[in-house]
């Protein structure tokens, strides 16, 4: 019996920077029992330049990243999503998207590094914390015996993994 592959979407406003961190973070951790991916609902058009450039220090794969739309997801033919994950800041009154559907879901606030304000050495360090929070929930997720949860016990994990950094 094969062990099934979980889709997983990240969504964020403008899917330039959090969002596309959090797709790459979890395909590397979650070596082929998640597959990610990252939209927006408003995006840019473009990835950010500093976000590919964090990424490929860490040496990420970032050749196919590309700022893309939520409708992609929608339209027939687009894979089907176990989990879609916010990573846009309420605290910076920004508006998250919600996703439609049966997919668990769960609000994983972080701030927009891209909106960082100062030297380059602070803005750098808004990309290096955004990625560090990301990573650290990945991480949680990813350890977590998902089929062996039942969906209640496994939502509020995933709430709760929202509230850590």
């Amino acid at each position: 019996m094969t062990e099934h592959t979980y889709n997983v979407l990240f969504l964020c406003t403008g899917n330039s920077a959090r969002s596309i961190m959090a797709e790459a973070i979890l395909n590397r951790l979650g070596q082929g029992r998640f597959n990610a991916y990252s939209a927006g609902s408003h995006p840019s058009g473009a990835v950010n330049p500093k976000a590919l450039q964090f990424l490929q220090k860490l040496n990420y794969k970032t050749d196919d990243m590309r700022s893309k739309s939520w409708d992609e997801f929608a339209e027939a033919g687009a894979p089907a999503m176990d989990f879609v994950f916010t990573v846009c800041d309420q605290a910076a009154a920004e508006s998250c998207p919600v996703w439609p559907g049966q997919p668990m879901t769960a609000h994983w606030g972080v701030p927009d590094p891209v909106k960082a304000e100062g030297s380059e050495t602070e803005k750098s360090l808004a990309f290096t914390e955004a990625y560090r929070m990301l990573n650290n929930r990945i991480s949680v997720f990813v350890s977590l015996p998902i089929r062996s949860l039942d969906k209640l016990a496994l939502q509020k994990k995933l709430h709760d993994i929202g509230k850590s950094a």
